[in-house]
C-alpha cells in the first residue's frame, strides 16, 4: 500500500524500525560485537580484541571458508543448469505436466534437509554410486536443496517473457537452438543471475544436511562454526561467522552487479 502522507511515511519507517531493529539487525550486531570481544559477563561485553580474526582467517577457518566457497559455485552451477533446463522443459508442457514438474523439484524444500542429508547418505552409500566419505555427496546435497530456489525463479521469468522475440526470430528462419541461446537465455539473464545469487547464498549457510554427509578432509564453514561453538569457543565462532556474512555479501554484491548489468542490455 502506498503512503502519500508525511506522517504516514514517517510512521511507516518507525514501524519498520521498531520491527526491523529486534528482529534482524539486532541479533547480527551482537554477533558482530562478540567477534571483537573476550568476555561478556554483563550486558556489553569487554576486553575488545582483534585476535579471534587471526584465526578466522587462517589454518582450518580458512580451509573451511575454501571448502564452502568450491561447495557453494559447484552447487550453484549445477543447480542452475539443472533448474533452468526443468524450467524450459516444464514451459513446454501442458499444466498438468507442469505441476508433476514443480512438485518434483519443490519435494526437497517441503521436507526437512536434514531428511534430504539423510535420504542422500543412504542412496549413495553402496556401490554402484559410493559417495560416502567424499567432497561429492556434500556437493551433491546441497545442489538438491539449491535447485528448487533456481526452477521456480526461472520458470516465473519464463511466464512473464514475452513470446513476441522467439516469433520474430523463428519467422526469420532462425533454428530453435539459435531461438533459445541467442534470444530466450539473453532475455533470461537477469532472473538466471537472480537465481545463481540465492543458490549460492543457501549453500554457503547450509549446516543441518551437511552435518551428516561431510568427511573430515571436507568441512565447510558452516560445520566450522558449529564445533567452534559447541566447545565453548563462542568469541572464535561469532568471528568465523562475521567472515561467513562478509564473504558471501561480497559476491552477491558482485553477482547484483552482474544482474544490473544484465538488465539494461
Amino acid at each position: 500500500m502506498l503512503v502519500h502522507s508525511r506522517k504516514g511515511k514517517w510512521a511507516v519507517w518507525a514501524l519498520f524500525l521498531v520491527l526491523f531493529l529486534p528482529l534482524f539487525a539486532l541479533p547480527l550486531l551482537v554477533i558482530v560485537t562478540a567477534s571483537f570481544s573476550t568476555n561478556w559477563s554483563g550486558a556489553f561485553p569487554s576486553g575488545p580484541t582483534a585476535e579471534h580474526y587471526s584465526a578466522a582467517v587462517r589454518g582450518e577457518s580458512l580451509q573451511a571458508l575454501t571448502t564452502s566457497l568450491i561447495t557453494a559455485v559447484t552447487a550453484s552451477l549445477l543447480a542452475l543448469t539443472v533448474g533452468s533446463w526443468a524450467a524450459l522443459a516444464a514451459a513446454s508442457l501442458k499444466k498438468r505436466g507442469r505441476r508433476a514438474i514443480d512438485a518434483l523439484f519443490m519435494l526437497p524444500v517441503a521436507v526437512p534437509s536434514v531428511v534430504v542429508g539423510l535420504a542422500i547418505l543412504v542412496a549413495f552409500s553402496k556401490p554402484p554410486m559410493l559417495l560416502n566419505g567424499t567432497r561429492w555427496i556434500v556437493i551433491l546435497a546441497h545442489t538438491v536443496l539449491v535447485t528448487a530456489f533456481a526452477y521456480q525463479s526461472v520458470a516465473a521469468a519464463i511466464v512473464r517473457l514475452d513470446p513476441m522475440y522467439e516469433q520474430a526470430a523463428a519467422s526469420l528462419g532462425a533454428r530453435p537452438s539459435y531461438v533459445l541461446f541467442r534470444v530466450k537465455l539473453p532475455l533470461l539473464l537477469p532472473s538466471l543471475n537472480a537465481a545463481a545469487g540465492l543458490c549460492f547464498a543457501l549453500s554457503m549457510g547450509e549446516l543441518s544436511a551437511t552435518m551428516m554427509l561431510y568427511p573430515p578432509d571436507w568441512m565447510p564453514l558452516p560445520v566450522r562454526i558449529f564445533t567452534a561453538t559447541d566447545r565453548g569457543s563462542l568469541f572464535t565462532g561469532s568471528a568465523v561467522a562475521v567472515v561467513l556474512m562478509g564473504t558471501t555479501l561480497l559476491v552477491l554484491l558482485a553477482v547484483s552487479r552482474i544482474r544490473t548489468k544484465a538488465s539494461y542490455r
